[in-house]
């Protein structure tokens, strides 16, 4: 998968491309610098999906949960979003209890899942947001 996002105004544009592109994938890890995008992609696409809540940033909270209220056929009406930039050791996203939210068959987006390599789900789509010269978004899976 290979989306280009040309500047904000496009961004809901290239969340209905990726929600298209989702398929049975259930846990997306996306990976970029500070300020690439991530929570504004991750935003988009929730509010794509119909999250009707205020889409917020997980970073003190570690893990949003939103609830889809006209999910798309076939995808869950429950996700998750997590935000691991805060996370110091492996043990507090084992304390969290992380497989029930990760095996739960709920949408997960993963923000710094950097921090947490070892314990993603071997299915976990990689999802890499880059900055381009132009200030564009690439947005890209492994």
């Amino acid at each position: 998968m290979e989306i280009k996002i040309q500047d904000i105004e496009h961004i809901r544009e290239a969340a209905r491309e990726f929600i298209n592109q989702i398929g049975d994938k259930r846990v997306f890890a996306f990976y970029g610098k500070m300020g690439a995008g991530k929570t504004t992609f991750v935003k988009a696409i929730c509010e794509e999906l119909g999250v009707e809540d205020v889409i917020t940033s997980p970073t003190f909270a570690i893990i949003n949960e939103y609830s889809i209220t006209s999910s798309p056929s076939p995808l869950p009406s429950t996700i998750y979003h997590f935000d691991f930039y805060r996370i110091k050791k492996l043990e507090e996203v084992y304390d969290m209890g992380y497989e029930d939210y990760f095996y739960s068959g709920a949408l997960c987006f993963i923000e710094w899942p950097e921090l947490i390599e070892e314990v993603l789900p071997d299915d976990a789509v990689r999802v890499h947001i880059e900055v381009q010269p132009d200030d564009s978004r690439l947005v890209f899976t492994e």
